[in-house]
Order: structure tokens, then sequence, then C-alpha cells
């Protein structure tokens, strides 16, 4: 049977400037363990600690830049692209464009802070 989901729940981000998480799946809002979906929105200057997540982050970016920094280098991923960071990599995502940036982030399975693993302060 289908299940609507009414709204999101808004989520605490980690980062140097208040980002706007709200998640539709995921462990807190649908009680799914299998996959989050989530719409961020991130300010400008925007840039959250780096972390080697053990799920698979699919992210499509539909306003501004979002910067995703790897081991091998740095990826701008404007309005229209799409980026996949693999379970296990290192990766940092910061908002370097004046206009911030707005995306969807698909996580399998679902994000948790148990499983992000961020790097220590």
């Amino acid at each position: 049977m289908a299940s609507l989901i009414a709204g999101p729940t808004i989520i605490e981000a980690a980062g140097n400037l208040p980002k706007k998480i709200e998640e539709f799946f995921g462990h807190v809002n649908s009680g799914t363990g299998a996959v989050s979906i989530a719409r961020m929105t991130s300010p400008p200057g925007w840039v959250e600690p780096g972390q080697t997540p053990a799920f698979d982050e699919y992210t499509v970016v539909l306003a501004g830049v979002l910067r995703v920094e790897t081991r091998r280098g740095a990826l701008d991923v404007g309005a229209g692209q799409a980026v996949l960071c693999p379970a296990g990599e290192w990766v940092r995502y910061g908002s370097p464009d004046p206009a911030g940036a707005h995306y969807i982030a698909v996580c399998l399975p679902a994000f948790s802070p148990a499983t992000v693993h961020r790097d220590a302060d």
C-alpha cells in the first residue's frame, strides 16, 4: 500500500554555517533504513567537515553550485548536474557560489550519524 509522506523533518546539519536539511525518507522522518532522501539548502560559504561515509550518496543539484572535495581533487557540480560519492571514500561538501546550493541527496543505505564517520575536529 502506498504511504503518504505529509512533509519533511528538519534535521540539524554539520558545518560552519546553518544549512537546511529536509528529510523526506530516512531514519528520522519515515523510519526507513534502506534509503534516505533529503532536500538540502546550503548558504554561500558553507562547508562541512570531511567524512568517510559507509553509504553511497547520490546528489542532484537543482540550483547554485555544490563543491565536492575528494582525495583526488574537487568537483564543482552545477544546477542540472549530479555526482555520486561511493561509500568508503573521503569527501567534503561545500557551497562556494554566491547563491549557495539547493540539491537533493539520496543515501543508500540511509544516512545515519553513526555511519557518516566525520573527521575529528
